[in-house]
């Protein structure tokens, strides 16, 4: 008997995993596009079309080849390696609930381990260089205003890409003291204050923002007036970090991303003296084990740290000295 991989996709995205599981969006979209390109790879490999795939064709064998394709020919990372794995042990997991004749296939594709990961330190900026990317902005131009004001609410926040991607109107406060609410993760919400600075330049650029669509409420609007991509808020990012590696030259070996901000902000904000649970909690991180990298590549505060512990004395070389007895010998040879 046969089992149409399609027979269970839409099962699959529309109630298992929002419903039963209640996996939020975000996630179910990179579901979704992980498991897309499984069955584009497979129907390649098999030469027939994805509609036509089995459940039978999708062998650990087939996975195995096809993260090692993720990797290798897409050049992904062991991190989006991993990740196009989780979902797809989550397919078939599902498909294991759902047909018990397909049990055995699913165990071994879901015993298919995750790939280790070397720990690797991250890019962020000194101040200099932050200051460096702002000050690249123009503001004459035609976006100038909107994009400082993106600069400076990122390095004021220290905000996911996605949290600033879904940002509306009404989660801005101009009161005594400017504050963002941000949504995070795991639908968790928290508030950061703003800089003046950065309340002055929000309200310079809300005079000049104009949607399409009056009924748009995202804060950040594209070029065409659209509510702003994560790849959009990449490609202004990119854009002021090459024009700030013209002027300050000890960017041009690192990475400026949305993320080289987000590293920025907390790296800031613990060299302030700022206890490291506050900053957990500044970022919206779930574990607190996931700010201590900041600590691990803070070599000012761990230069700092040792200057406040005493080296050991150490004594001055000696040299070695005969015992007497063996300087007797010798003497006595010499009679």
């Amino acid at each position: 008997m046969k089992y149409p991989l399609a027979n269970y996709m839409k099962r699959f995205f529309s109630h298992y995993l929002p419903v039963q599981k209640g996996i939020l969006v975000n996630t179910i979209y990179s579901y979704r596009d992980a498991i897309k390109l499984l069955l584009c790879y497979a129907a390649d490999i098999l030469g027939r079309p994805v509609d036509k795939l089995e459940v039978e064709d999708i062998t650990e064998k087939m996975v195995v080849a096809y993260l090692d394709y993720v990797e290798q020919e897409r050049k992904c990372s062991s991190n989006t390696r991993n990740a196009r794995l989780a979902a797809i042990r989550s397919l078939f997991d599902f498909v294991a609930r759902e047909e018990p004749a397909l049990l055995q296939q699913c165990q071994k594709i879901r015993a298919i381990p995750l790939k280790r990961i070397h720990h690797q330190t991250v890019d962020y900026l000194e101040e200099k260089e932050m200051q460096a990317i702002l000050n690249a902005v123009d503001n004459k131009s035609r976006t100038g205003i909107r994009d400082k004001a993106l600069l400076l609410l990122l390095y004021n926040t220290g905000a996911r890409v996605s949290e600033i991607v879904e940002l509306k109107l009404n989660d801005l406060r101009f009161g005594e003291v400017g504050q963002v609410h941000l949504e995070g993760k795991g639908k968790k919400h928290r508030n950061c204050p703003l800089w003046p600075e950065t309340v002055t330049v929000l309200q310079d650029y809300l005079e000049q923002r104009s949607p399409k669509n009056p009924e748009i409420k995202n804060l950040f609007l594209n070029a065409n007036d659209a509510p702003i991509s994560r790849f959009g808020i990449r490609y202004v990012i990119n854009k002021y970090g090459a024009i700030a590696k013209e002027q300050c030259s000890s960017i041009e070996t690192k990475t400026v991303n949305p993320h080289t901000i987000r590293h920025t902000t907390a790296m800031h904000l613990l060299r302030s003296g700022n206890d490291i649970n506050m900053v957990s909690y500044w970022l919206g991180h779930a574990n607190i084990n996931t700010t201590h990298i900041y600590l691990e590549i803070d070599m000012d505060t761990k230069r700092q740290m040792l200057e406040k512990a005493d080296a050991p004395v150490i004594k001055g070389k000696e040299h070695w000295h005969k015992p007497d007895i063996l300087q007797w010998l010798n003497n006595l040879a010499k009679k």
